[in-house]
């Protein structure tokens, strides 16, 4: 009984406020997922935690939100030709094994340091990660961009595709032949992370794109194919730990069910490089609305010493710089979405 009521302390109170956040934050998540193929949670799970929900909670309820909305998404995509099913299906088997693996990496760090360590680790690898790979593909994008918008295959997946390991496989749709042994890791890492901090596509993504080839747009699509069989199993396992706030997973996953599939038909009218450019952006933002948290959650370790009202401070500068992320995220999308649309209006007879 006492372990059960520990756990029911991490759930907060929802107020109109609130609920009103997290379906704007579930919506422009979906629309990012959509556009970009990650699950949004680079965006969700920091919005989550600006509202005081402890991180483990708000991965668990991230991770079940995602498979029914990925699922849309990934349908909707697969319509109009962008998803590699037999890819998808070859990565979540890989990434289903990294999901196991970073839903124990989660529950080692909660146990020894508690919640605010584990808030901590989710914090720190979001900056981490974010910085390294948001910086990395908004560099890809100013490449593309200033190529004419014309995307390269990278020299790593090119060195990759030239060596025959066997068994050798071939993905008709993305156009790639590769071994099989390249396609584990990358999946086994995507799955790490959608289970430890509740994010896999900004890995699983640039991973398809660098490492294996994959064309960005048949990446991001196929990502939503991953992102499903990862939060089906995920959920299951974060559900019997009883981590996971239903609450938090119905509000989010009703806006996400709206931007997904906006997001989705965004794809159709943008060049290739757009996706690029908004995914480096959003990460790039959110990790520093993440960097301004993680003073709270040090002082809470006894880490370091820091007066209330600095920290409060702090969180308001992380809570403001994590919204602004969430309007930039949705004019580059819905603007890029217009302006290409234009020349569609324009072409049509009167």
């Amino acid at each position: 009984m006492h372990e059960v009521a520990q756990q029911a302390v991490q759930f907060i109170d929802l107020t109109i406020y609130s609920a009103l956040f997290l379906f704007v934050v579930g919506f422009i998540g979906g629309l990012v997922s959509g556009f970009i193929g990650s699950g949004g949670a680079f965006v969700l799970t920091p919005g989550m935690m600006s509202l005081g929900v402890s991180g483990t909670v708000a991965v668990a309820s991230n991770m079940c939100h995602k498979f029914p909305k990925a699922l849309i998404g990934a349908y909707k995509r697969y319509k109009y030709g962008q998803v590699d099913l037999k890819l998808g299906l070859v990565m979540a088997a890989s990434a289903g094994l990294g999901v196991q693996i970073g839903i124990k990496i989660q529950h080692l760090i909660l146990d020894k340091w508690g919640q605010a360590g584990s808030d901590l680790y989710v914090s720190l690898s979001f900056v981490a990660i974010l910085l390294i790979v948001g910086s990395y593909v908004f560099y890809d994008a100013w490449k593309s961009l200033k190529s004419g918008g014309t995307e390269q295959v990278a020299l790593l997946a090119k060195r990759l595709q030239a060596i025959e390991l066997k068994p050798m496989i071939y993905f008709k749709t993305a156009n790639v032949r590769i071994s099989l042994w390249f396609t584990f890791p990358v999946g086994i890492a995507t799955g790490m992370l959608a289970a430890t901090i509740a994010v896999g596509g900004f890995i699983g993504v640039p991973g398809m794109i660098y490492v294996m080839g994959v064309p960005s747009l048949i990446a991001s699509a196929t990502e939503l194919v991953i992102a499903f069989v990862m939060g089906l199993g995920g959920s299951i396992n974060w559900a019997m730990s009883g981590m996971v706030d239903i609450r938090l997973t119905l509000i989010i996953l009703a806006g996400s069910l709206l931007g997904v599939q906006l997001g989705a038909i965004g794809t159709t009218y943008v060049k290739e490089y757009m996706i690029k450019i908004v995914m480096g952006t959003i990460m790039l933002i959110v990790a520093f609305s993440r960097g301004f948290a993680i003073p709270k959650y040090l002082n809470q370790l006894g880490l370091l010493s820091m007066d209330a009202g600095k920290i409060d401070i702090l969180s308001k500068i992380s809570f403001g710089s994590m919204c602004f992320a969430l309007i930039i995220g949705a004019v580059i999308i819905l603007g890029s979405m217009w302006k290409a649309r234009r020349p569609v209006y324009a072409e049509e007879p009167a």
